[in-house]
């Protein structure tokens, strides 16, 4: 039997699009998240609940898997203008440190445009907007991006632009070229396909992509 793809944050939004896309294609998944023990049972669905940040739940749950598709996210809400947010950094070093030991190497994390270098890729209105309203999200991606380009694992970046809960469109792209980098729109379920996809094909292997109409 195939080992199952462990996708980190499975039960919401780019994450839960991620496990369905996973299982369409008769793929396994083991699903993590604090809620996944409430997951509807389905074929090649093994639902772990755990907590992203804790090495322990991270370590059990790679064990006997292929590839780990990091898609957290965090609850939006006013506090996020002043509350700072380590939930990607804390979960990467827990990555970090497990994943080799259970002879994982393949890791395809989602953070978001404006992350990491593609900031220089943001308008000056467009920064501002960022900082005002993600500032202190964005300031955890961007250290969850340095962490993953510092280690040696056979990492993928996946920034996708602002996100919607439309139907895949064919129209999406996958930007590889710094100077394609741009905002836009996405489907959550575009972002989703590349990912599995990433896993599926070997694709951008230590490399960073944004993912726009």
């Amino acid at each position: 039997m195939a080992k199952p793809i462990l996708i980190l944050g499975a039960t919401s939004g780019i994450g839960r699009a991620t496990m369905e896309e996973a299982l369409s294609r008769g793929l396994p998944v083991r699903a993590f998240a604090r809620s996944a023990g409430d997951l509807a049972p389905a074929e090649g669905l093994e639902p772990w609940p755990g907590d992203a940040t804790d090495a322990g739940d991270v370590g059990r749950a790679l064990e006997g898997t292929r590839a780990v598709i990091q898609a957290l996210g965090v609850t939006s809400g006013v506090a996020m203008l002043w509350r700072k947010v380590t939930l990607f950094s804390d979960s990467t070093r827990a990555l970090l440190d497990e994943m080799p030991k259970a002879g994982v190497s393949r890791l395809v994390a989602v953070t978001g445009f404006g992350a990491g270098r593609c900031r220089s890729r943001m308008s000056a209105v467009e920064r501002l907007g960022q900082d005002v309203v993600l500032g202190r999200p964005y300031a955890d991606k961007n250290r969850q991006e340095a962490m993953i380009t510092a280690s040696a694992l056979d990492w993928t970046i996946v920034r996708p632009v602002i996100l919607t809960n439309s139907a895949p469109s064919d129209k999406t792209k996958v930007l590889r070229d710094p100077k394609s980098w741009r905002n836009g729109l996405v489907s959550r379920k575009d972002v989703a396909r590349y990912c599995v996809d990433a896993v599926e094909k070997d694709l951008d292997i230590r490399g960073d992509v944004v993912l726009a109409r």
